[in-house]
């Protein structure tokens, strides 16, 4: 008698380790829109991609690796995003609103990462993905406070601003904007806001005459 194939799962073409894992990657972030973060499973992952459960240990063999992998490539992604914004020499006031942009940009553009940011998932189960995105968010601060720095040497901005504090304060708006824009389903004009409100403190960071 034939075996039926109602329970089957379908047939995988078979790919090469590097990107069979970049699929699972790209399907936990995916998921984790939809499903969010906390809910999600290896056995949904699997299933989504159509591979057993077996299978996927075989390139990650526990849940917190594939979050680690995740962070890993959104800090990458935000990183390229960034660095794509300020590629030509900008005034510090437009780099660091480029900067800003990019950062807003990408949280918008990337399915599930809104979501992973305000997760329990993030902030108290898994120390990996906190770590990968605690990273990413130190970066983003050093290349905030590089241009501001730049700013102040410049004298586009105040002699006695706090480079880290202004750095921060920029990261807090599109911070603030993003969870805004998830509460909101996604109905806030995340860039447009990002954009307004970014202008406004780089209006109180400038130098002005005496």
């Amino acid at each position: 008698m034939a075996t039926s194939g109602l329970n089957a799962l379908p047939k995988r073409t078979r790919l090469p380790a590097g990107e069979r894992k970049a699929e699972i990657v790209e399907t936990a972030l995916r998921l984790a829109e939809t499903a969010g973060p906390d809910a999600l499973t290896t056995e949904m992952i699997a299933k989504a991609i159509g591979l057993t459960q077996p299978a996927l240990f075989r390139h990650f063999p526990r849940k917190e690796a594939i979050w680690t992998a995740v962070a890993g490539k959104l800090a990458v992604d935000m990183a390229t995003a960034r660095a794509a914004a300020i590629r030509t020499e900008l005034p510090p006031g437009e780099a660091v609103l480029a900067i800003a942009m990019a950062q807003a940009g990408m949280i918008a553009s990337t399915p599930g990462l809104a979501a992973i940011l305000f997760s329990r998932e993030l902030h108290v189960r898994n120390a990996e993905l906190r770590a990968g995105m605690a990273a990413n968010q130190k970066a983003l601060h050093a290349e905030l406070s590089r241009e501001i720095e730049r700013g102040k040497r410049e004298r586009a901005f105040r002699g006695d601003l706090d480079v880290s504090d202004a750095a921060f304060l920029v990261i807090g708006v599109v911070q603030s904007l993003s969870l805004r824009w998830s509460l909101t389903g996604k109905r806030l004009d995340l860039l447009g806001e990002t954009q307004r409100l970014v202008d406004l403190l780089l209006a109180g960071f400038a130098d002005r005459p005496a």
